[in-house]
């Protein structure tokens, strides 16, 4: 997931890089760094915990120039374990020294192959300092072959597989990548004359920045002195953009694919009400990414809706914890139900996804602790059967509540038992899809990535299956 941002043309650049973080800091609690670049050389901070804490004024002080890059890190490769020692060398972003000078690099995605990328870069020779697939990328650009960097990231970039969004900083020059599907986001923007890259649109907001363009995938955009030049690294290809930036990673304010997330995700509470109707006497949503969904679902459905749970927002993203335990404990902490409203009712209870079940589960006991007399699960996507491996942490099928082989029925009498909820539904895939894109899914070419519902994985993965999953 991860967020990365970058800057060119800017005074003063790692301050604005670092409000963009705050504004990305949904999309990665664990670590954050900025590395900037002041004509000369390169200044770097990267630190474990939330960006707002990290870049104080003294901090930021040591970051001048003006062209710097950033990253927020949600981890799903290197070390996960408290190690702060350990997970402070794989924050980001990073940065090497090679004949060409020097190259700091931002990633937001997961390489497929990265495990045999290492062992041939090991092979040849070159030493990491790292666990992460980032490094990986750094020491394969720094050592391809070509005359310029750009030929060097043409040769470098096609040996990549998976998906990821690049942001890399060199002498003079901010460059930004998006791998030849899309499936990871970068936008283009502009402020007083500077170019921004960013993995979402509401960070141009956070910096009162214009919205340019998205990335393409398989483009290259170099900016250099306030001029930008785009390449290709890969043909042009149907996009397969990753279809949980809608329904959970983005920021309700940002804009994807020319549609506004908060929009989307309340059309999945009508198509979902559609779908799945209850007799009931509120609606209300685990919050925050269910809130959207569960306000299309009460419009939809004419039951009105309430903020009957409570967020405390001191309380970072349930999901992206990097264990169990965190994630439990943190339920406990960030959600509270509010009894006065909630005793003796019937309830709609909207969420995005359940895919361990952590919240859903201790959510509905509050609930009935509370005195609710019936709740109504109702989900805005299907089951999450087959995990991912291009960016979310969550390829171990042991902890799914859904299994590849099992009928969305069977899924939903299994989530009902685990949960106590009084009755569970998930939106269908074509019903996910129409709600996204207006029509229902191409099964000759989809439009999204969805291979957590479908098992339709667009690239290969080698070092999970040795190649492409059929």
């Amino acid at each position: 997931m991860c967020a990365i941002i970058g800057i060119s043309g800017l005074d003063e650049a790692a301050v604005s890089v670092a409000v963009g973080l705050h504004a990305l800091q949904h999309r990665g609690q664990e670590a954050a760094g900025i590395i900037s670049f002041d004509g000369e050389r390169f200044h770097e901070h990267r630190q474990m915990g939330l960006s707002g804490g990290i870049f104080t004024p003294a901090v930021l002080e040591s970051l001048p120039g003006s062209a710097a890059i950033g990253h927020d890190r949600y981890s799903t490769s290197g070390v996960k374990q408290h190690d702060a020692v350990l997970q402070a060398r794989d924050a980001q972003p990073m940065a090497s020294f090679f004949a060409f000078g020097p190259l700091a690099i931002a990633h937001n995605g997961n390489l497929t192959n990265e495990k045999e990328l290492r062992h041939e870069l090991m092979r040849a020779g070159h030493l990491f300092q790292s666990e992460v697939d980032t490094e990986v990328a750094l020491k394969l650009i720094g050592s391809a072959l070509g005359e310029t960097l750009l030929e060097r990231m043409q040769t470098a970039l096609l040996l990549l597989e998976g998906a990821y969004s690049l942001i890399m900083l060199t002498n003079g020059k901010l460059i930004g990548v998006r791998d030849p599907l899309g499936i990871r986001p970068l936008v283009l923007g502009r402020l007083n004359g500077a170019f921004i890259l960013s993995s979402e649109t509401c960070a141009l907001s956070a910096l009162n920045a214009t919205f340019v363009r998205e990335v393409e995938p398989g483009e290259i955009v170099i900016i250099t002195e306030g001029q930008i030049t785009s390449h290709r690294f890969a043909e042009k290809k149907p996009p397969r953009s990753c279809i949980f930036e809608y329904i959970y990673f983005s920021r309700p304010d940002s804009t994807s694919g020319n549609r506004n997330v908060y929009t989307v995700r309340k059309e999945l509470g009508r198509e979902l009400a559609k779908e799945a109707p209850a007799d009931a006497d509120m609606v209300c949503a685990i919050p925050d990414s269910g809130n959207p969904a569960a306000l299309g679902f009460a419009e939809q459905s004419g039951i009105p809706f309430e903020l009957a749970i409570v967020r405390n927002h001191y309380v970072g993203r349930v999901f992206i914890q990097p264990t169990q335990v965190e994630r439990g404990k943190n339920v406990a902490l960030k959600l509270s139900p509010n009894e006065y409203l909630l005793k003796g009712k019937r309830i709609v209870l909207v969420d995005d996804s359940l895919v361990r079940g952590t919240t859903a589960k201790r959510v509905i006991m509050r609930l009935k602790e509370c005195g609710v007399k019936e709740v109504h699960l109702r989900l805005t996507s299907p089951p999450w059967r087959h995990g991912c491996y291009y960016g979310i942490d969550e390829a171990d099928p042991e902890r799914r509540v859904a299994k590849p082989r099992e009928s969305q029925m069977e899924v939903e009498a299994y989530v009902k038992e685990i949960t106590g909820a009084t009755s569970v539904a998930y939106l269908s895939l074509d019903g996910m899809y129409r709600a996204i894109y207006g029509e229902a899914r191409n099964n000759t070419r989809p439009q999204a990535c969805d291979a957590c519902f479908t098992r339709d994985f667009p690239t290969a993965l080698t070092d999970a299956f040795g190649g492409r999953v059929h």
